[in-house]
């Protein structure tokens, strides 16, 4: 071997004709099961290949691949194994230049299949397994870095190679044997440095040979091994490239949209499970392109490279999709509960759908969570843009708000936000009810003070809480100014309805709390101690007939508030005359304290004694506690009038047909004759003015007439009265389009023809006329 390998090394133009002799006799000897003879050429072929590094190699590698190949094709595991080591030895040499027309497609072929071996003896199946895990890892550390060779990325190779890691990830027969012993352990270290290698391009085609192999084997239900893999690839991948797993993971809940439950659930938790491992990297830093669609960045380096991905609204919005669909099929299927056979099969199918949409709303929390609060603000006007059902945006909203520390109220509730928002809070579910207020308490509350106002109770010390606050802001003040009354309508129309339980008052209590912790300056204190006279007024007068149990929770829900209010703003003349109230309550009326009332034995008496003042706060005494520098008292005997605004149109108190009479209503008197505007004003009629008895009589009775003119006027009625409406504009356009659209006269002259000559008039620019609407 020393002569041979010395005469190679001296004459490397004859290591051709070597390789071909050597070839040549191992291809007869291995038909001939002269093994023997074969380990000799083999051991020849491997110090000649490692000795020799010239160019004239190239011609001797073909024969020795050729060699190795008859190896791996005789079925022998002892020649399998000896031709894939032989076959690593090769892979770990460094070549001085690219090779241009060798090709390793059957060595991927033949090594995945090995990865699959099921021979009956398990040391041997434990061997061939091994040796073909190391041979695509040999194949791997051959081409990667050869860019003539990046054909190993291309599906119909990654489609074998993947699979084959996979398979012995998932059949981890032999859990004792540790390192290169253990297939599954050396597939999972050939698996991430396949991945650690995947360039930019190359993502989708690593990724999707995992998701199919997942499909293929029902790796979904459970999703134990799914996840351990999607880890390995986002722990094992570069940073930057993180959103390609992501957006395969969603484009792969897409293709699974109509299949079971728990396959769904187990492809949003390996979502979820990406979204948190990129979290810690990449997602959390974001930028915001010319394009205004977001989009991610890298972590920061040095410098920090842009790259475009997923945009987050995207992302948001294939989760919403699925989430309304998963609503779908559990509504569709509670639709058809009258099959008594069925019943229990489509109760565990709704419980089923429910682990989906937990799942759902789970990830878009944690995914929301990792945002910039400005992006947060956007996503949460996108999630009430979608309102995929009934009550589901609510749920979402919870979680992505979740933690929420935004500097100011106008960026973490913009009126596009907060206007569909409190709509929502006039829905009939009282559940749904609970999440709004919960919304608005992640919001406003920026210090963490809610777990400290846990529940609804009298206080009796408040200082003893160490609430935290800051001085509130400019910017805090004007959106108080701005968006305060719907706030407080949202918690007046909120306390009086007729299914409230003891959370809703605890969860309206927390929402009071947290306004004068975070917002209340000296003018919305005077507002809030209005709305809560305003309460208990309602409570009293009682004028929609409510539940005596949402008249007493009313009341017990004033005392709470105004015992911490007077506490908070430390006056003692208002603590005072809070604390004689609630001590009158304590012997005589217990019903109207919190900790009477959410009992359940508590007695409720059949009315209320509106002439007993000790047990009610009274606006002359709290004003007479105010009268100091800082408070308008003034304002607090202007009693408190919910704001009448456009949030009904989404609720359940104002019907469509209403809706739609009122506007046909408005633009009926949208203009006025002159003669009405040119009307003489009298003292009668600023007296008639101010009386307004009559007024909203004659309203109701002419939107009355409005109404039934609609619904049951012909359709032709309708029509001629509309087409008339439409011809008068229609005139009138005209008439504007006449005196506007004329062509001015041009300083370069008018073109007159006389006796056959051509003539041109100019006019000067100072002597043109143009019409009013053209001068500026």
């Amino acid at each position: 071997m020393e002569k041979l390998t010395f005469y190679a090394v001296s004459a490397p133009e004859k290591l051709d004709r070597i390789g071909e002799y050597l070839a040549e006799r191992l291809s007869r000897d291995v038909v001939r099961h002269r093994y023997g003879y074969v380990v000799i050429a083999m051991e020849a072929l491997d110090q000649l290949l490692m000795a020799c590094h010239s160019q004239s190699i190239k011609p001797f590698v073909e024969s020795f691949l050729h060699m190795v190949a008859k190896l791996l094709e005789s079925g022998e595991p002892d020649l399998q194994v000896l031709g894939t080591n032989s076959f690593v030895k090769f892979a770990n040499i460094e070549e001085d230049t690219p090779s241009y027309h060798r090709r390793y497609d059957f060595f991927v072929s033949q090594f995945s299949a090995m990865c699959h071996s099921t021979h009956e003896d398990s040391e041997t199946r434990n061997r061939i397994r091994v040796a073909g895990i190391k041979g695509l890892q040999g194949v791997v550390r051959k081409t990667v870095n050869d860019e003539l060779q990046a054909i190993i990325w291309e599906p119909q190779h990654m489609d074998k190679l993947i699979p084959s890691m996979l398979f012995n990830m998932q059949d981890n027969e032999d859990s004792e044997r540790s390192g290169e012993e253990n297939p599954a352990s050396l597939a999972e270290s050939c698996f991430r440095e396949l991945l650690g290698r995947a360039a930019y391009g190359n993502m989708n085609n690593a990724v999707h040979p995992v998701l199919v192999h997942l499909d293929n084997h029902h790796l979904w239900d459970p999703n134990d091994f799914a996840v351990s893999c999607f880890r390995i690839i986002m722990y094992s991948i570069q940073a930057q490239h993180s959103h390609h797993v992501i957006q395969q993971v969603l484009s792969h809940l897409d293709t699974h949209s109509k299949n079971t439950p728990r396959v769904r659930a187990g492809i949003v938790q390996v979502l979820l499970e990406t979204v948190a491992i990129a979290a810690k990297g990449s997602i959390g830093h974001i930028a915001h392109n010319q394009n205004n669609a977001y989009t991610f960045l890298s972590p920061i380096s040095s410098p920090p490279n842009l790259w475009l991905g997923p945009t987050v609204l995207e992302v948001f919005n294939t989760l919403l999709k699925h989430l309304r669909m998963s609503v779908d099929f559990e509504l569709g299927d509670g639709s058809r509960r009258n099959s008594a056979s069925s019943h229990s099969s489509t109760r565990t199918k709704e419980s089923e759908e429910r682990i989906v949409q937990n799942a759902i709303i789970q990830t878009i929390g944690f995914f929301g969570g990792n945002l910039p609060d400005y992006q947060r603000a956007e996503v949460m006007m996108f999630i009430m843009g979608k309102v995929p059902v009934y009550g589901t945006p609510c749920h979402t909203l919870d979680t992505v708000t979740s933690g929420f520390k935004c500097k100011t109220m106008c960026a973490g509730l913009p009126v596009s936000f907060l206007e569909p928002l409190c709509s929502i809070s006039l829905m009939e579910d009282s559940e749904l009810r609970q999440l709004v207020l919960e919304i608005l308490h992640n919001i406003i509350d920026r210090h963490d003070n809610r777990a400290k106002l846990r529940g609804i109770r009298i206080i009796p010390n408040v200082a003893a809480l160490k609430i935290k606050r800051e001085k509130i802001s400019k910017q805090d003040v004007v959106f108080m100014k701005k968006h305060g009354q719907q706030l407080y309508r949202h918690i007046y129309l909120g306390c009086k309805e007729d299914d409230n339980v003891q959370k809703n008052f605890e969860l309206l209590f927390t929402a009071l709390a947290l306004i004068t912790i975070e917002l209340a300056n000296e003018e919305v204190v005077i507002d809030l101690m209005r709305l809560s006279i305003a309460l208990q007024d309602m409570a009293l007068v009682n004028e929609e007939n409510m539940p005596m149990f949402i008249r007493c929770g009313i009341m017990a829900l004033v005392a709470a508030y105004l015992n911490f209010l007077s506490q908070m703003i430390a006056n003692p003349p208002f603590c005072q005359h809070v604390s004689k109230v609630i001590e009158m309550r304590n012997l005589d009326a217990p019903h109207l304290l919190p900790e009477h009332v959410f009992r359940e034995k508590c007695v409720l008496p059949d009315s209320l004694d509106r002439d007993d003042v000790g047990l009610y706060f009274q606006t002359a005494d709290l004003a007479e506690a105010l009268s100091v520098p800082g408070y308008n008292v003034e304002r607090l005997a202007i009693p408190y009038i919910p704001q009448v605004t456009d949030e009904d149109r989404l609720s359940r108190r104002k019907s469509f047909v209403d809706t739609i009479s009122l506007q046909v209503d408005i633009l009926s008197n949208s203009l006025p004759d002159q003669s009405q505007l040119a009307e003489e004003i009298t003292f009668e009629t600023l007296k008639k003015a101010i009386d307004t008895t009559g007024l909203e009589e004659q309203e109701r009775e002419r939107r009355r007439q409005v109404m039934e003119k609609f619904q049951k006027a012909p359709f032709e009625e309708i029509a001629a009265h509309c087409e008339s409406k439409a011809s008068m504009l229609h005139d009138r356009l005209a008439q504007i389009f006449e005196l506007t659209i004329r062509p001015p006269p041009s300083p370069s002259g008018t073109v007159t023809v006389t006796s056959g000559h051509v003539q041109y008039q100019s006019v000067p620019v100072y002597e043109m006329k143009f019409p009013d609407l053209c001068v500026y």
